[in-house]
């Protein structure tokens, strides 16, 4: 049986418990430049007919990758703990890749919004990232909110981008540029 992780995690990023949040959390252990590839997911990809089926922590380490269709890793390993926050420093690139939004200095917690992955409300919580832009509430439908669609352009998911753009293109939301 094959006990390797299903996802594939940078040597300048390591996995370690966070007793403040009751788990684990993905830390920089070396300056990680703005766009550089951090985390690739890996798995089996599900319908979500059979998403209901899983238990709530296999729900937990889900990622959704297109319209119905979510990745749940085979092997859990150290790329699987990287942590929701509402001020993140990474995104997505792609469907299953985390980059980083900006310039990450060591020791940093590595984190991307739920909401650029998840466009389905399986994953909804409470939020307690303590970001000053904290939403409370994260919710299904936050990747529709047009400040994280200004902020986060082009670091959401391949489907959630596609999603956005229709949205855009038939009036139905109206997004300001990020000053």
């Amino acid at each position: 049986m094959n006990d390797q992780p299903s996802s594939y995690i940078s040597p300048k990023a390591i996995a370690r418990p966070v007793p403040s949040k009751k788990g684990w959390g993905v830390f920089a252990k070396a300056p990680i430049a703005k766009d550089e590839l951090i985390i690739t997911w890996g798995g089996n990809i599900i319908h979500e007919s059979l998403f209901d089926a899983l238990s709530r922590d296999e729900q937990r380490l889900c990622v959704q990758v297109d319209e119905g269709l979510f990745m749940v890793p085979s092997v859990v390993g150290p790329g699987d703990y990287i942590n929701h926050s509402c001020e993140p420093n990474a995104g997505i690139r792609g469907q299953i890749s985390v980059v980083a939004m900006r310039e990450i200095s060591v020791g940093e917690e590595l984190s991307f919004d739920y909401a650029m992955t998840d466009g389905d409300s399986y994953d909804e919580f409470e939020c307690q990232c303590g970001a000053s832009t904290c939403r409370k509430n994260v919710i299904g439908n936050d990747w529709k909110r047009p400040e994280l669609i200004a902020r986060y352009k082009g670091y959401y998911s391949t489907y959630l981008e596609q999603r956005i753009d229709h949205l855009i293109e038939t009036g139905q939301i109206v997004v300001n540029p990020v000053q």
